[in-house]
Parts: C-alpha cells; sequence; structure tokens
C-alpha cells in the first residue's frame, strides 16, 4: 500500500513510542504476571500513543495504516513484555475486522466510543441456531485474550447447513459483555498476563448484521467494504490475523537477546573461570537468533508488499503462495523457541532463577507455540500437499 509523506512520518512516530514504552512495559512485567493481565495502565498508554487506531477505519478516528506498521509496533512492544504485545495483536487486529462487518455493528461498538475494544476467540464451539433476524448462541469458548480489558468479544461458531449434504458456515460472532460471563481459568506456564480466560455463554440472540463470514472475509465479498474501501480492507482476515499471533514472539526474541547480552557479556563461570562472551557455542546462539529475527521480519514485510499490491491492481496472489505466507507464519513461534532454547542454555545454571528475564522469555515464546495458527506440522504438511498436486484443505488462509 502507497502511503504518502504524512502517513510515512505518522507510521515512524507510532513506531518510536512503542519502543519508548518497551521498557516501561518490561518494568511492569513481574506484576502484570503476578495479576494475570496486563494493568490498566499499559492500554491506557497504548491508547494514549495511538496504537489501537493503526488498523482501524478513518471513518471512526483511525489512521488505516499498513499492516506492516502494526506488526512494527508489535514487536517494539514485545521487546519489553511479550504478554502485552500479544494482546495488543490480538485485541488491535480486531479494529481491522470490525470494519468488515455490516455498517450497524460498526456502530453498535464505536458509535459511542470509538476507543471500544474487542477481544475474541475463534474456536468454532459455539452451538448455532438459526431464527428470525439472526442467530441463537451458547457455548463455552477458551483463550480469550485480554477478555477482561474489552468491552465486546467475537466468538468463532459453524452455522448448520441449510440442506442436507451442504458443509457448515463458518462465521464470527460479534456480542456485548452484557451477552457472556468471563470464567477465570487462566493458570498456565507462559504468557500468564495475557488474561486469556474462558467465555461462557447461555442462549443469546445475535442479529444477523453482528456476524461475519469466513468466506467474505477470504474473498473479500464483506458488507463493510461498501464504506471501509481502503486497500487495507481487502487484504484476506486470514493473513492479517496468523501474524497477530506470531509477530510478538519476533520481538520477544529480539528482547531475549538484549537480556542475554546485557546478561553474559560480562559473565564469569563460577565452575571454570571462563567468560561466556568467549564461548563459542554462546557466540553461535546469539547470531543465530540475530540472524533469525532479521529473515523473520524481511518475510513478514515482503508477504504483506505482495498482498497489498494484488489488492491494488498488482498481481493475485495464488493459493498456493497464500498457504505458502501461512506457513512461514507459522513457523515463526517454532523458530523463536528454539532460539531462546539456545540462548537459555548457554545462561549458565544462574540462568533458570525466575529473577532472570530470559525465563519469562523462554516460557512467553514456549506457550505461543501451543496456539492453532503456529502448528507447525499441519500447515506445512498441506503446503507440501499443494505443491505436489493435491488439494488445499486450509481456507484460512
Amino acid at each position: 500500500m502507497h502511503r504518502d509523506h504524512e502517513s510515512n512520518a505518522l507510521a515512524a512516530e507510532l513506531i518510536a513510542r512503542a519502543h519508548a514504552l518497551a521498557p516501561v512495559l518490561a518494568e511492569r512485567g513481574d506484576a502484570a504476571e503476578a495479576a494475570g493481565r496486563i494493568p490498566a495502565q499499559t492500554i491506557a498508554d497504548m491508547q494514549a500513543a495511538g496504537f489501537f487506531k493503526v488498523l482501524q477505519p478513518k471513518r471512526y478516528g483511525g489512521y488505516e495504516l499498513d499492516p506492516q506498521t502494526f506488526f512494527e509496533i508489535q514487536m517494539a512492544l514485545a521487546r519489553g513484555c511479550m504478554s502485552t504485545a500479544w494482546v495488543y495483536g490480538v485485541v488491535g487486529v480486531h479494529n481491522w475486522q470490525l470494519a468488515l462487518f455490516d455498517e450497524r455493528a460498526q456502530q453498535d461498538v464505536w458509535g459511542k466510543d470509538p476507543a471500544t475494544l474487542i477481544a475474541s476467540t475463534y474456536m468454532p464451539v459455539g452451538k448455532v441456531t438459526p431464527v428470525e433476524g439472526g442467530f441463537r448462541l451458547s457455548g463455552h469458548w477458551k483463550f480469550s485474550s485480554g477478555s477482561e480489558l474489552c468491552e465486546w468479544v467475537f466468538l468463532g461458531a459453524l452455522v448448520p447447513p441449510a440442506r442436507a449434504g451442504e458443509p457448515p458456515e463458518y462465521r464470527t460472532f460479534l456480542l456485548p459483555k452484557s451477552d457472556y460471563t468471563i470464567e477465570r481459568d487462566w493458570d498456565v506456564l507462559g504468557l500468564r498476563a495475557t488474561g486469556s480466560h474462558d467465555i461462557v455463554v447461555n442462549d443469546v440472540f445475535v442479529p444477523e448484521y453482528r456476524t461475519h463470514k469466513a468466506v467474505d472475509g477470504m474473498m473479500g465479498t464483506s458488507p463493510g467494504l461498501a464504506l471501509n474501501d481502503a486497500p487495507l480492507f481487502r487484504l484476506p482476515f486470514a493473513q492479517i490475523f496468523v501474524r497477530a499471533v506470531c509477530t510478538a514472539c519476533i520481538g520477544a526474541l529480539q528482547g531475549a537477546v538484549d537480556d542475554f547480552r546485557a546478561y553474559a557479556t560480562n559473565r564469569v563461570s563460577s565452575n571454570s573461570g571462563a567468560k561466556t562472551s568467549d564461548d563459542t557455542g554462546a557466540q553461535s546462539a546469539c547470531a543465530n537468533a540475530a540472524v533469525a529475527i532479521d529473515e523473520m521480519q524481511v518475510l513478514l514485510r515482503r508477504n504483506f508488499d505482495e498482498l497489498l499490491a494484488a489488492v491494488q491492481g498488482g498481481p493475485e496472489v495464488s493459493i498456493e503462495r497464500r498457504v505458502h505466507f501461512r506457513y512461514q507464519s507459522a513457523q515463526v513461534a517454532e523458530r523463536c523457541a528454539q532460539a531462546a532454547n539456545a540462548l537459555l542454555r548457554y545462561a549458565g545454571g544462574n540462568g533458570i532463577y525466575r529473577r532472570n528475564p530470559l525465563v519469562r522469555r523462554f516460557l512467553d515464546l514456549h506457550a505461543a507455540r501451543a496456539h492453532y495458527a503456529n502448528n507447525l506440522d499441519r500447515f506445512g504438511q498441506n503446503l507440501g500437499a499443494v505443491m505436489l498436486g493435491r488439494t488445499n484443505t486450509d481456507f484460512f488462509i
């Protein structure tokens, strides 16, 4: 997406604000982890900095900047606190998806306050009953990051087929906080401060206009495009979302490299008296992590350059290419976790104490690997199958 001088200046300023906030987030890390949620002050700081406006429609005070800017901010925040960056990525990307909904849904959420935030859990576990004007929805969803900080939620569910033999239709359902309860069930090893609690819904009515069809997101036929027609909103939803749940890993790995360098540069082993800085294994671990970060950042920007060019009249991005991008996204969490493993290995015996910031990086990165979108084997196998002439089995691309 072509950016004018004003947009370039705004993007640079937002990224600079994120880098400036990162050390503050690091200082809040212990308290956030103990509370199991990022502080309200952190959300306030991100709101004041304009971070949630990056992908929001201009009609509601947003900036409509490109995804590269959004993810640069996420990586900068993760350098200080991966949980904060994870919540930013997940919640912030919802301002993009809401732009694809019917105008009435956008008004429901942003009509009185454009700063209103939306949580989500896209697991297709809801029970859906079609009724006049919409649907009855019930269910119990897990993993709703930042749910306590938001006033609305996106929930995934399958709409039963109208005719026997047809497949169900995946949709995202939009509900206000009064229609669901949050069940605090977030007791995990990593990403503890994301507060990714459960969402419970008991037979509530969701109007048709507060749903979004996955096929519309994939094909670029969403109703919101009639109003929000910037190229940004014609990107495939899946390509944006899967990056929202892996890109924080890149920033967290950069933070781990920062921590390791600060820890290891002057460290001397109490057993051998050798300097860690002279250890060839430690040197390789640093170098490999730095190169991996660079490669993943370059691929992230390149892939969105291609996707944006396509929606602006350039060459179409083929299904195989989109599957390719999906697999590259799924690789990120694994690559970052393995690089963090190597750094922690060369931190020595003292490296395993919880006071060592590398430990939180290590746990957060391994927790990110558990997200369905970061399932390395599944998406790699699908890409290989497509390359060998088999039919694509992943429609979230």
